[in-house]
């Protein structure tokens, strides 16, 4: 169970990513000063796109945060589609970070199966873990689709029941796409797991996650989402908000 729980809500998208910006920088400077280094699971999506912009400049040392990828779409770095291109054209390319602090899926390579195998050896190689060892990162930045998915953790797909790799190829039939994510261990023991939902669209997957008489934890998997001994935020606006009891 996640040691705290706290939901907000915010009278438009605009407020939401403003307090979005201030917790990203508190949260990076507090690790900075404790551990000399802030780990963070980026996501895609236009949200965090705007909350990426929004951070060009923060006073922040990025020599020191390390970025990651949440999951990733498999397409080449460069496509318009590419997860981390638009992280890079965002903040990356903006910020003085070093290339060796960014570590992407490899989507060069064809091969789904074998770029999750991959990122999961970047992980262990970086992170410096022993076998069967699952990274603390310091802040995951959730976001969930209209169908309560999140990172690329679809409804009725394998990745749902993986409890071992920490990185896997999914085939999403509703897509009719492969796509590459992280899984449940690894989210699970994030310091903070972050979701930024904005928007009508989400409001009645919203409600099933968070209301567990509605069954939102047997069927959705943002419902899956709860940092053991971490923090669980549910940051909303009011649009997506509608749906939840006053």
């Amino acid at each position: 169970m996640p040691e705290k729980q706290a939901r907000r809500v915010f009278a438009n998208r605009d407020e939401l990513l403003a307090a979005a910006r201030a917790e990203f920088i508190e949260r990076a400077q507090k690790a900075l000063r404790a551990r000399r280094r802030f780990t963070v699971l980026l996501s895609g999506g236009s949200t965090p796109r705007t909350l990426y912009e929004s951070l060009v400049d923060a006073p922040l040392d990025w020599n020191r945060v390390q970025v990651f990828f949440g999951d990733e779409r498999c397409v080449p770095p460069d496509h318009a589609d590419s997860n981390y291109r638009m992280a890079r054209e965002a903040l990356l390319s903006k910020i003085a970070i070093p290339e060796r602090n960014v570590h992407r899926f490899r989507t060069e390579d064809a091969d789904p199966e074998r770029v999750a195998k991959e990122y999961e050896g970047q992980l262990q190689a970086f992170l410096k873990l022993r076998l069967g060892e699952v990274p603390t990162v310091d802040l995951a930045l959730m976001g969930m689709g209209a169908d309560g998915h999140t990172a690329s953790l679809f409804p009725g797909t394998t990745a749902l029941d993986e409890e071992v790799r920490l990185s896997v190829a999914v085939w999403v039939e509703a897509l009719k796409t492969w796509r590459l994510t992280l899984t449940y261990p690894l989210f699970n023991k994030a310091r903070c797991a972050l979701f930024l939902v904005a928007g009508a669209d989400k409001a009645e997957a919203l409600r099933q996650v968070l209301d567990a008489d509605a069954g939102g934890a047997a069927q959705l998997p943002a419902a899956r989402i709860r940092p053991a001994g971490g923090e669980l935020l549910w940051w909303l606006d009011a649009a997506a908000a509608g749906s939840l009891p006053r």
